[in-house]
C-alpha cells in the first residue's frame, strides 16, 4: 500500500512538473528583492507578488520613501529590481552617479499636472502669478514642458527634457517660477497660485482631479515608469517572470482602483 502510494504522488509530481515552462522550471522557489515607493504603489506590488508567486517567483518588497535610494541600493546589489522611476530620472542618475541600471519592462505612466486651489482655469492665471515646480532636474524640465505645451511660457528649443528656469525664453504672464522639493510642491499649493505636481505627491497632498487646470498628454508619453535591474542582468529568467506580473489584466485592474484613474498602463 505504502509503495503503491508512492508511486502515484511520484507520477503527480511528474506531471506537474512537466506542466510547468521551462521559464517556470528555472526560476522555481526563487526569491527577489525589489524596491518600489511606500503608500499607494505598495497595494499593487501586493498584487503583482501575487501573480509572480503563481509562477513561483517569491517577491521580497523593500519600500523606500526617498527616490535617491532605491538606484542606489540597486547599484550596490542590495536589490534584483526595482520600480519607480521613468527613463529621464534614470538618465541623469547615471549621468551624475555612474549607475549600470537597465529598463526591463514598462509599468504605469501618472500624467503629470498643474493644480490650483485658487484658480479654476489657466485662463484665470494673474500676470506675475507664483508657480511651484518641483526641483529636481527630471521632474523640474517635465514641469515646464507642461507650462510650455500650455502656452504659459516657451523654453530654449535645445533645452531638452532637463530644462530648467534659466531656459525660459518667453514668459509673457512674467510667472514666479518658484522651485521646490518633489515631496513639498503639493503641501505647499495654498501658498502659491499653481503649482505642477507629479500624481503621486499630489494624492499624498490630497489634491484631487477637480483641483488640475492642466495635464500632460499620455501619448508618446517619454515619462513611463519601469522595472529596472542591474545591467547584465537584463535576460535572466526571473526578469521575464517578473515583467509578466505585472503586465497583466489583473495588476491593470489594480493601478485603476488603487490610483482612482489617475495611473495608467504603461505596456
Amino acid at each position: 500500500m505504502s509503495l503503491h502510494f508512492s508511486r502515484r504522488a511520484l507520477l503527480a509530481a511528474a506531471l506537474a512538473i512537466s506542466s510547468l515552462t521551462l521559464v517556470d522550471r528555472a526560476i522555481a522557489d526563487q526569491s527577489i528583492r525589489v524596491g518600489i515607493m511606500s503608500a499607494e504603489d505598495e497595494d499593487v506590488w501586493a498584487v503583482v507578488s501575487q501573480e509572480a508567486a503563481k509562477k513561483g517567483l517569491t517577491i521580497e518588497l523593500v519600500v523606500f520613501n526617498d527616490y535617491t535610494q532605491p538606484n542606489e541600493a540597486l547599484e550596490n546589489n542590495e536589490l534584483d529590481a526595482n520600480a519607480f522611476q521613468h527613463k529621464p530620472y534614470l538618465d541623469n542618475q547615471i549621468k551624475t552617479r555612474g549607475y549600470h541600471i537597465a529598463p526591463v519592462g514598462y509599468t504605469a505612466v501618472w500624467p503629470i499636472g498643474l493644480y490650483s486651489k485658487k484658480h479654476k482655469s489657466l485662463a484665470e492665471l494673474p500676470d506675475k502669478a507664483v508657480v511651484g515646480v518641483p526641483n529636481d532636474p527630471s521632474n523640474e524640465g517635465r514641469a515646464l514642458r507642461l507650462l510650455e505645451a500650455q502656452g504659459l511660457i516657451k523654453l530654449k528649443p535645445e533645452a531638452g527634457i532637463l530644462a530648467t528656469p534659466v531656459d525660459i525664453v518667453e514668459n509673457p504672464k512674467q510667472l514666479e517660477i518658484q522651485e521646490l522639493d518633489a515631496g513639498i510642491v503639493g503641501r505647499s499649493i495654498d501658498d502659491l497660485d499653481a503649482a505642477v505636481v507629479n500624481t503621486d505627491w499630489a494624492i499624498k497632498s490630497n489634491l484631487t482631479p477637480a483641483d488640475r487646470v492642466a495635464t500632460e498628454a499620455v501619448d508618446d508619453n517619454p515619462y513611463r515608469n519601469f522595472i529596472a535591474v542591474k545591467q547584465g542582468r537584463e535576460n535572466e529568467d526571473w526578469v521575464k517572470t517578473l515583467v509578466a506580473a505585472y503586465q497583466n489584466d489583473t495588476v491593470k485592474e489594480t493601478l485603476a482602483k488603487v490610483y482612482k484613474g489617475t495611473a495608467l498602463p504603461a505596456w
